[in-house]
């Protein structure tokens, strides 16, 4: 375990503040400890000052703005370019990480080969339980880990971005994410940026493994607001634009590879146990079952609209090379 770990943890909005610091106080407590933890701000100047603050005491955090146009993809490129450390760890900003999850990462590259780890999601609903119309297989529409996932240590096509960790070199030879594609602020939940990463990652070393490893955990805040259908609906319909997105990147075999397996073995699977529930009384079985056909429905949905669009150039993204270390500090990145 002599490899030191860079984490890098995007934020947005002061509205985060309380989840911000928690974030970042589950960093200082890994029982692997961290180089450094970097805080990239997405144009925001009022964030970027009152962390600044908060932190200007401490030599293990550092403060950063967003050095590319505004979104996700850019802040974690820009802290790509900041990091020192020869692993760089990705954890949302209302996330905490269990006290192992650096340690299992560290474990996993140990073998020259990975490339990329990632860990387990779960979600931290804000109501206290899950939505008896929610179905596990949907997890991934508030950010967490969802049934379909292989359990332990495996090989995996691509992480999940808010809970993953790269070897350095791996942005050498695939460049950084991709902009245009990702989260952009409070605008449509859009997503795959770390999906569209990941292939072309194993495009330019195709002998990369790629792991998920279920001990790494984080807890992942779903606010009320997400718990709704509404929500819901409009997530799968981003999901299905973003979806479209990377199979223009990289081709929709690669792009949909493992969206197959899921739409034809877990959803059905999911669809099934749902009317059985219902069958026997149970609450909540026929709202999964009706979930998980909207979902599907609404994705698809996305996904042609957003095909046609990329048809027509109306969906442009770019790929960053990461071109090393910047010397940014958090003062002088608010200018």
């Amino acid at each position: 375990m002599n490899a030191e770990t860079t984490v890098v943890i995007c934020v947005y909005t002061e509205d985060r503040w309380e989840d911000i610091l928690a974030a970042v106080s589950s960093v200082r407590a890994q029982s692997l400890t961290a180089l450094e933890t970097l805080l990239v701000v997405d144009h925001n100047v009022s964030l970027l000052a009152r962390l600044t603050k908060e932190y200007k005491e401490t030599e293990d955090v550092r403060v950063l703005a967003n050095a590319g146009p505004r979104g996700l993809s850019a802040g974690r490129n820009t802290g790509i370019a900041a990091s020192r450390g020869d692993i760089i760890a990705f954890l949302d900003d209302d996330a905490v990480a269990e006290r192992d999850w650096l340690r299992h990462f560290a474990e996993a590259f140990e073998d020259p080969r990975v490339l990329a780890v990632g860990g387990r999601t779960m979600p931290a609903w804000e109501s206290g339980r899950r939505p008896r119309w929610f179905p596990e297989e949907f997890d991934w529409v508030v950010g967490c880990t969802y049934k379909g996932l292989p359990r332990g240590r495996v090989r995996v096509r691509n992480v999940l971005g808010g809970n993953a960790s790269f070897r350095r070199t791996a942005f050498d030879a695939a460049g950084g994410f991709a902009t245009g594609i990702g989260r952009d602020g409070d605008k449509r939940p859009l997503g795959c940026e770390e999906t569209e990463f990941c292939i072309r990652l194993s495009r330019a070393r195709p002998d990369a493994v790629l792991l998920i490893d279920d001990r790494s955990v984080i807890h992942h805040r779903v606010p009320a607001v997400r718990e709704r259908f509404r929500y819901f609906r409009t997530r799968t319909y981003a999901e299905g634009l973003s979806k479209a997105l990377v199979s223009r990147s990289v081709g929709a075999a690669k792009g949909l590879e493992s969206e197959r397996r899921y739409t034809t073995r877990v959803l059905p699977a999911g669809v099934a146990r749902g009317l059985r529930d219902a069958a026997l009384g149970r609450p909540g079985g026929a709202g999964r079952a009706g979930a998980i056909v909207a979902g599907v429905l609404t994705a698809a949905g996305g996904y042609v609209i957003g095909s046609v669009r990329a048809r027509r150039g109306g969906a442009t993204f770019s790929v960053v090379e990461i071109a090393g270390t910047a010397d940014t500090g958090g003062e002088g990145a608010a200018a």
